[in-house]
């Protein structure tokens, strides 16, 4: 997990592209073009992603399933067995809390799949493991915002999974026993695709309920044209979509 997590700081931005900014500089003298291309490809890197615009028409190519209209939510117990909702990350130690919390994807998550719980009648599974080694999990975490701030009872929580591929791995070993093969699956927009696929491998028959699209008109004034840091971490998180779903296929079968 270590390794992991440094490798996607240095490769993704902005971390890769302070990198071609610093051998622009290091390389100034002995290679001026070389050093010349690096600081365009990193500033204009950088310029590109922190603009909504960009944002916006990245997300096109990548939100490629359409949402769960409210009005099918009622009818998903004919279709489903359960909803199974992923983790998004947590917040160590925040005092306010007096404990770890759910990060904003992980609750935007929650807040979906309790809508689609109360609409449905169907159990909930949390999963997510421990992304920095100490309990509790990311699926506990999940669960207890779901009671407390939702008042939904995750049925099961899936607590070893540390990537995609192992949430819907672990996810499959702990319903096999329920015989449920159907589900609802809760996630982002951008990372429907990668997890559809996932858990479509892992023996699932699945039914995507994406959110937090995007793709959408940015509301910005002037079109979304001016940078903002918002904007930087939302490429970020698209690109690092893009190279899942390039990897994944390669890695896992």
């Amino acid at each position: 997990m270590l390794i992991r997590y440094i490798f996607k700081q240095l490769l993704l931005p902005p971390g890769g592209l302070l990198l071609l900014m610093l051998a622009a500089w290091w390389m100034r003298r002995r290679f001026p073009r070389l050093a010349r291309a690096c600081f365009v490809l990193g500033f204009g890197g950088l310029w590109l992603m922190s603009l909504p615009i960009m944002v916006e028409w990245s997300a096109a190519l990548i939100e490629r399933e359409a949402p769960l209209l409210e009005a099918q939510w009622p009818g998903l117990a004919q279709r489903a067995d359960a909803i199974v909702v992923l983790g998004g990350g947590r917040e160590p130690g925040d005092p306010a809390w007096g404990s770890d919390q759910p990060a904003f994807a992980a609750v935007e998550r929650l807040r979906y799949a309790a809508r689609l719980a109360k609409a449905s009648n169907l159990p909930v599974l949390t999963s997510g493991g421990l992304p920095y080694g100490k309990p509790p999990s990311e699926a506990a975490l999940m669960a207890d915002s779901l009671a407390r701030d939702f008042g939904v009872i995750a049925r099961w929580q899936e607590e070893q999974s540390h990537t995609t591929w192992e949430n819907a791995r672990d996810s499959a070993e702990l319903l096999a026993g329920q015989g449920i093969r159907r589900i609802v699956l809760v996630t982002q927009a951008s990372h429907m695709p990668r997890a559809r696929w996932c858990f479509e491998q892992a023996g699932f028959e699945v039914i995507v309920a994406p959110f937090g699209y995007l793709s959408v008109p940015n509301g910005r004034p002037g079109g979304g044209w001016l940078p903002e840091g918002k904007a930087l971490w939302q490429s970020t998180q698209l690109l690092n979509e893009v190279l899942g779903q390039l990897v994944y296929p390669l890695v896992y079968r």
